[in-house]
Order: structure tokens, then sequence, then C-alpha cells
């Protein structure tokens, strides 16, 4: 069986010198190796043909046998890597805590540690009848959460 470590070492040799990052790298039983990379404008064909190509190169199916699927991140698939999280600063997104709770707001920051997302309430006003929409930054930690994904909504 091929080695996902090893995989993912020359993954990250053959994306050297791009804007690609890598997001994952799974080896089934089977011998099946799927590799999803992105960047911050989205990955076209020519590189993951290119991807592809390298990998080919440091894999022997004389050896092993063995499929190779490389490509990007799909859009609605929930985040992995900070390296989405920092793509998605300024977009809309989705998180479910492990606690239960849906959030949908604005991607405002990420680091190695958490990520702030501003969510938009609705809250009763002193003043008047109607209520007024209020911004709140929410920190959460990753391990607070168990998907954040890209929310697209068709207006």
């Amino acid at each position: 069986m091929i080695d996902k470590k090893e995989l993912a070492t020359w993954v990250e040799e053959g994306l050297a010198g791009t804007d690609c990052f890598l997001v994952d790298v799974q080896v089934s039983p089977d011998n099946v190796l799927t590799v999803e990379i992105d960047n911050e404008e989205g990955v076209d064909i020519d590189r993951c043909v290119a991807l592809h190509r390298f990998l080919e190169s440091k894999l022997n199916r004389d050896v092993e046998d063995y499929e190779l699927e490389v490509g990007s991140a799909g859009i609605t698939s929930p985040f992995k890597v900070l390296g989405q999280y920092k793509k998605n600063i300024g977009n809309e997104v989705e998180v479910l805590t492990k606690d239960g709770r849906k959030l949908t707001g604005i991607l405002k920051s990420a680091d190695a540690d958490r990520f702030v997302v501003t969510v938009t309430r609705k809250v009763k006003s002193e003043t008047s009848k109607r209520k007024v929409e209020v911004e709140e930054d929410i920190v959460l930690g990753y391990d607070e959460v168990k998907y954040t994904k890209y929310l697209i909504r068709f207006k």
C-alpha cells in the first residue's frame, strides 16, 4: 500500500513554487489515491494535470497498482486547512459548532488557533418597536466546530 505521508510529501514538492496549497490526501485500502488542492483564485485543470503527471513520475505501477485522482477542493465542501479559511476571508460562511449551533456570517479573520465570524442578529430596540440589526463577532477555535463551509446564495 502506498504511504499517505510520502504521497503528501510528493504533493508538497509538486506544488512548490506555485500559489496552490494541499488540502487533503487520502489513500483507500484498494489504492485509490485522492489529492485535493486549492489556491486563492481556484484551481484550473492545467494545474491538476501538471500535479498528476508529477505524481505519476514518483509512483511505480510495476511495484504497486493504483488509481490517482487529483482535483480541487469542492466549493461546497467543508474547510479542512487554514489556507481555505484565509482564502474565504470576507465571504459568507456557514459554521456548525459541536454544541449544535448553526451560524451564518462573514468570515472576518483566521489564524492558526481560531477564526472570527461576524454574524448579524436582530434584537429588540429600547428606542423603537422594530427590531434592529446588530453585528457581533464570534471567535471560534477549530476544535469547537464540526464544519465551516462557503455559503452559496442564489438571489
